[in-house]
């Protein structure tokens, strides 16, 4: 059977990726990707797949705010990518045949496609056993990186990161900024990303993730974008598609 997919993700990289491990699945069809919540509701309408890799960190929507607005519409077959393991336990209790937890390999994706496929087949009893092999996963998770290698000029330099004060990507590097210091260190923002405390660093644009404890206030920019203004005084924008994200961290509405 052709089973006609979807895939989600905000990173360039990423949704590449996602598309080049579909690619290589037998019966799979891509038959778009998207970068945006807002974007997934639409062509799920208008595709109508029957799988989704559904990010759910996303600008906009998140995954889970997608898959509320699809309803009835949603694929019969969803499988969410997160970054975060906090978030697995809602990917289940929003129906989801699996996710997939940042970084994964080709061997955990086609597993998740193999179910899907099961489950696109006919009815899938399955979700028990599922909840309880996730509640166990869930009890395993890692806590957040204290410290960062970072080598630089032969020399190696351990960077704690509840010292860093925020984080901006640079060319196939990221930059560490620590008061008046920087530090660049060989990694993807993303990647990054998935090891640091969700409770400390936020993500407020597509190449900077700050630290949250070093936030003084926001003030209001163009178009619905704002200034984040930090303790030292750096000004960094909120760009429109993550001020909901970063509305919700705060438990307000900007």
């Amino acid at each position: 059977m052709t089973v006609r997919t979807v895939v989600a993700d905000d990173e360039p990289l990423a949704r590449q990726r996602l598309v080049r491990l579909l690619e290589g699945e037998p019966g799979a069809e891509l038959v778009a990707a998207c970068g945006t919540g807002t974007e997934v509701v639409e062509t799920v309408r208008r595709v109508r797949p029957d799988l989704i890799f559904l990010d759910v960190q996303m600008p906009g929507l998140d995954g889970f705010e997608a898959l509320r607005a699809l309803g009835n519409d949603a694929p019969r077959a969803i499988v969410f990518v997160t970054a975060f393991n906090a978030y697995a336990l809602q990917a289940f209790e929003a129906n989801a045949l699996d996710y997939l937890l940042k970084p994964f390999d080709a061997d955990r994706f086609h597993r998740a496609f193999e179910r899907a496929r099961e489950r696109l087949r006919g009815p899938d009893p399955a979700v028990p056993d599922r909840l309880a092999q996730l509640l166990e996963k869930l009890s395993e998770r890692h806590p957040p990186t204290e410290r960062l290698v970072v080598r630089a000029e032969g020399r190696v330099y351990l960077v704690r990161t509840m010292d860093i004060d925020w984080i901006e990507t640079a060319s196939n590097y990221v930059r560490l900024h620590t008061g008046k210091t920087s530090h660049l260190l060989r990694e993807s923002l993303s990647s990054l990303e998935t090891r640091l405390d969700p409770a400390r660093f936020l993500r407020i644009h597509r190449t900077t993730i700050v630290n949250m404890e070093r936030l003084r206030e926001l003030q209001p920019w163009f178009s619905g974008e704002f200034v984040a203004i930090l303790q030292d005084g750096t000004r960094l924008k909120v760009s429109r598609g993550y001020r909901e994200h970063v509305a919700r961290w705060l438990g307000h509405t900007l």
